[in-house]
């Protein structure tokens, strides 16, 4: 989790994780993102951490994800700030989130940025270009007004769904489209 606002994503993120078998997470929260917990959500960077298996420093560099060699299946960057996106994109290894955002694409596997910003200049759509073409997933949080949401949550939900889909992770949050049905 990095600055940006957006931190009800990856709380729900983790909640939903944690209920789900044979799913092992690692956390990281920047600084900046636990300011935003406090402020959006009133949780303390603790209440987050218990939703995790595992928690590193973001200045721990030796950590386990800091490798190649541990073993995942990806990593997402929930809520992802205009900092840390661009770290991503021009390989600036400063932290342990972006040191294991790097082994993620250096390794094929799956990242998933959700970048939360508005409106985009040059710089971020050059920087979302770039992730894209190393094989990341650029997935700003956009709400699916065509599921008639009732509720933030429920526009939470449907996006948490769409990221868990991204990964082959069964999800009840968001139900497949089966298209228009006609009025009978």
């Amino acid at each position: 989790m990095t600055g940006a606002s957006g931190a009800m994503y990856g709380v729900r993120l983790l909640s939903q994780l944690q209920r789900t078998d044979g799913i092992e997470t690692h956390l990281m929260i920047s600084d900046a993102a636990a300011l935003n917990l406090h402020h959006e959500l009133d949780l303390k960077r603790k209440e987050i951490e218990a939703l995790a298996d595992h928690v590193h420093s973001v200045r721990d560099i030796g950590a386990c994800v800091a490798s190649g060699s541990f073993q995942s299946d990806g990593m997402v960057i929930v809520p992802c700030s205009m900092k840390t996106l661009a770290s991503v994109a021009h390989g600036m290894c400063d932290n342990l989130i972006t040191r294991a955002a790097d082994v993620v694409l250096k390794e094929r596997r799956r990242l998933v940025l959700m970048v939360r910003e508005t409106p985009f200049n040059l710089a971020h759509l050059r920087n979302m270009t770039a992730v894209t073409e190393m094989g990341g997933i650029v997935f700003p949080p956009l709400p699916a007004l065509y599921q008639r949401p009732q509720s933030i949550e429920e526009m939470v939900d449907h996006t948490v769904g769409r990221l868990l889909d991204l990964f082959g992770i069964a999800q009840d949050l968001a139900p497949e489209w089966r298209g228009l049905r006609a009025d009978s």
